[in-house]
């Protein structure tokens, strides 16, 4: 796949993304003993590692961000601190990230569509849109009503999230 130069900085923040995803779950499984939460985890993190590969297979090494070490452990904790305090902020979580990642993606395809004829790759896009979309959606049915509390959660999470991006957009 021919990728423009122009889109490299986004797939560079997919790529970041992606790895924190799975690290999430990882994060998510490392204490969960709750036999839906850990078939939910299992569940997302095969989707995410699959992600991550066909991320992999387009983005050139050398344009990947330097700091991955740094989105695996924020992805960990992320899963991590809700896996600590209950399956509803666990669901909430991944809310809140598939929300956010639903609206990171689309953007990236609304600027293929104006800027290039890049089939493949807008294509490649939606798939990892609608995936998220569907972890969203699985998420949502699962806790129900949004507290005070989990919406404060869900803004630091989107907060940390558009930092993520901002910083490997360039790093």
């Amino acid at each position: 796949m021919n990728i423009p130069h122009f889109i490299i900085p986004d797939l560079r923040t997919d790529h970041a993304g992606e790895t924190g995803a799975v690290n999430i779950y990882k994060g998510i499984l490392f204490v969960s003993k709750n036999k839906e939460i850990i078939k939910f985890a299992q569940s997302h993190l095969k989707t995410e590692k699959k992600h991550l590969e066909l991320i992999e297979q387009i983005l050139p090494n050398d344009e990947r961000s330097k700091l991955l070490f740094l989105w695996k452990f924020l992805g960990f904790l992320t899963g991590l601190i809700p896996a600590l305090a209950g399956k509803k902020l666990i669901y909430a979580t991944i809310y809140f990230v598939e929300s956010f990642v639903e609206k990171h993606y689309e953007e990236q395809i609304i600027k293929l569509r104006k800027k290039s004829k890049q089939e493949e790759l807008i294509k490649l896009l939606e798939k990892l849109k609608n995936d998220e979309i569907s972890h969203k959606q699985e998420s949502v049915q699962r806790f129900g009503k949004l507290s005070f509390l989990l919406k404060v959660w869900g803004n630091i999470v989107e907060m940390g999230s558009k930092t993520a991006v901002m910083i490997s957009y360039k790093i």
